[in-house]
């Protein structure tokens, strides 16, 4: 059987075909936006045991905990992936799986804005003013959205070509003229 959806271009492929392709595509973007998250976590938890930490005040470290927590909870859905495909493998429920993925990238890349917006708050709040501070982290966090956000938003609202094959007169079909 033949897949053939709207938004699926000029592409001729199997169900299978399909879900695997849609199966490969998170994967790929994981690697990139996981080592983010696990290089951050790594600095944080690396944080708790400096001299320095004891210094901080009760805002701080509370900031710090939800940080931490918004970072492991992306993890978590991000490697989460790894665990569904492992434990679900061979029963064929691949476009399942993909859909299950789709929810798990989605879930870790809303928590990564979040762990880093407030890291980065704590870091501010250390070295300028509190006001300074998150004015600076409102801006960061507003351009991550910009970047994140907006290319995808204007090519959505973009009119997409007509996706179906041209009609090919039926005389011309027959003989193999196009």
């Amino acid at each position: 059987m033949i897949a053939r959806a709207s938004n699926v271009g000029q592409r001729r492929e199997t169900c299978d075909e399909r879900a695997d392709r849609l199966w490969l595509e998170p994967m790929h973007e994981v690697r990139v936006v996981l080592t983010a998250v696990q290089l951050l976590l790594a600095f944080l938890l690396a944080v708790a045991f400096t001299p320095a930490f004891g210094h901080l005040g009760g805002t701080d470290r509370l900031l710090y905990v939800v940080c931490g927590l918004c970072g492991v909870g992306a993890m978590a859905a991000l490697t989460g992936l790894v665990a569904l495909h492992r434990l679900v493998t061979g029963l064929r429920l691949k476009p399942e799986t993909v859909a299950w993925a789709s929810r798990l990238v989605t879930a870790g890349m809303a928590l990564l804005p979040a762990m880093t917006s407030l890291g980065i708050l704590v870091l501010l709040r250390q070295v300028t003013a509190r006001g300074t501070a998150l004015l600076l982290d409102a801006g960061l966090a507003l351009w991550c959205g910009v970047c994140w956000l907006v290319p995808a938003a204007l090519l959505r609202r973009r009119p997409r070509p007509d996706t179906r094959p041209a009609a090919v007169p039926e005389a011309r079909r027959r003989t193999g003229v196009r």
